[in-house]
């Protein structure tokens, strides 16, 4: 684990290195149950994959206290409990949605990345690949960060002025599945907003997909073939936009 700081507050982060030199770097950011095993492990594919991979934990720069969401995750996972642990959920997930929460979590984004592309790994050559939680936080450093070279949001939120989107230098690879309601409601616009601002945006939906498609360890909502397709375009983006002669 590696130790940082933003915002005043002190977090770590996973930090998977790949046998022999790094292609490039990757900043991998968690769902909203926190720096899970599920999330150490993508980690560790883009390692394997030949990328240095970070994922840092952000659950107390967001304000989310990650055992409870751990746990509610895991209860989550079993069809029988959702009815009863979904405004749980609900419930301990609300602060992240105040101005400070957000400002002090993109901190931490910030952090990370400085970290990941003043590496002789990452300079120039470092994407962010995020899910849910993340996939919103990838979109946002897209937007404020110029030297990131390329984003791979999995079902993120983007409620983005055309001001803002403007900003996004970096090709987007974006993943939805057909099922996710709210972001299925919202890509036209989102669609249409990056077109207008003259970005590379390529959104993929999956027909028999719904949100977080890509957790295999939440049975419920895992789909194996849109995921083993999304890793494939996600391995195969990274290569196009980062490894260079």
């Amino acid at each position: 684990m590696i130790d940082f700081e933003a915002a005043g507050q002190a977090f770590q982060g996973y930090r998977s290195e790949p046998q022999g030199q790094a292609r490039g770097a990757v900043l991998v950011i968690h769902e909203i149950w926190g720096l899970n095993p599920h999330t150490r492990d993508i980690a560790d594919r883009f390692a394997a994959a030949g990328y240095l991979a970070v994922a840092p934990d952000l659950m107390g720069l967001a304000g989310l206290d990650a055992v409870l969401l751990a746990e509610l995750g895991e209860r989550r996972a079993d069809p029988a409990a959702q009815a009863e642990v979904q405004p749980l959920i609900r419930a301990a997930t609300a602060p992240m949605n105040s101005p400070e929460m957000a400002a002090r979590t993109k901190a931490g984004v910030a952090v990370v990345f400085d970290y990941l592309n003043a590496t002789s790994e990452g300079t120039d050559r470092t994407a962010v690949v995020g899910f849910c939680f993340g996939g919103t936080y990838a979109f946002s450093l897209a937007a404020a960060e110029p030297r990131l070279a390329a984003a791979v949001p999995f079902y993120g939120h983007a409620n983005y002025s055309p001001e803002d989107l403007a900003s996004i230098s970096c090709p987007i690879l974006a993943f939805y599945g057909a099922n996710d309601t709210a972001l299925m409601d919202a890509l036209p616009d989102l669609t249409t907003k990056m077109q207008d601002a003259n970005i590379d945006f390529r959104p993929t939906v999956f027909p028999e997909a719904g949100h977080a498609f890509f957790n295999d360890t939440n049975p419920t909502v895992y789909r194996e073939g849109p995921a083993l397709a999304a890793w494939s375009l996600t391995l195969e983006f990274l290569e196009q936009q980062l490894i260079r002669p």
